[in-house]
């Protein structure tokens, strides 16, 4: 089996249980992952992605710029996932809309970013220390996709990250597929948690 079909295998899985968690909601979100140093593959534009087919993702090169031989066109927002391999080494880039990272981003937009901290699940981003913290910055959801990712562009530097896009989701990349859907997992579990700590409290 080629570097290609490896990696979309890879790439299907993790949509397949990303949707299992309806966390692609009409239609949203996109996935990438890095075949090699000149191409990666990137989900197909306005595509069910609950439904499996031999068109779900498309060949891009390292400017976002469709391959010939595959169907379909890329994601809107591929310019976000050009921005981490073109900046990283990261192999493997996701974005979801939930509700919980929309509500998180709207709360905390003004501020430009949110901290949590002496939670279990930080230890997912391999930060051990007791208390840890780990801030995720939140930028404006400009229409303009090509001002939208070099805004998104500024906080991308380190292999693994993420940024929130107010009102509109997370960008979570890391090393490899497992990696980043780890992370994507964890961010999302500190989103639903907080959100649930703040209603029980009444804030």
């Amino acid at each position: 089996m080629n570097a290609l079909q490896l990696r979309w295998n890879d790439l299907a899985e993790v949509k397949k249980e990303l949707a299992a968690r309806d966390w692609f909601p009409g239609t949203s979100g996109n996935l990438s992952i890095k075949v090699d140093g000149e191409f990666f593959l990137v989900t197909a534009s306005g595509k069910d992605k609950r439904k499996e087919t031999n068109e779900d993702f498309l060949l891009v090169d390292m400017e976002g710029n469709a391959i010939e031989g595959f169907a379909g066109k890329p994601s809107a927002e591929t310019l976000l996932h050009v921005e981490v391999y073109g900046k990283t080494n990261a192999g493997c880039s996701l974005h979801v809309h939930t509700v919980d990272n929309n509500v998180i981003s709207e709360l905390y937009g003004e501020a430009g970013e949110v901290t949590f901290s002496g939670q279990e699940i930080i230890k997912a981003f391999g930060i051990w220390e007791e208390n840890a913290a780990v801030t995720v910055p939140i930028i404006p959801n400009h229409a303009d996709i090509p001002k939208l990712a070099g805004e998104f562009g500024q906080y991308v530097s380190a292999d693994a990250g993420a940024v929130l896009i107010r009102n509109h989701g997370i960008t979570v990349w890391g090393r490899d597929a497992f990696e980043a859907k780890k992370f994507l997992e964890a961010y999302e579990f500190l989103f639903s948690w907080h959100i649930k700590l703040l209603m029980l409290r009444g804030r």
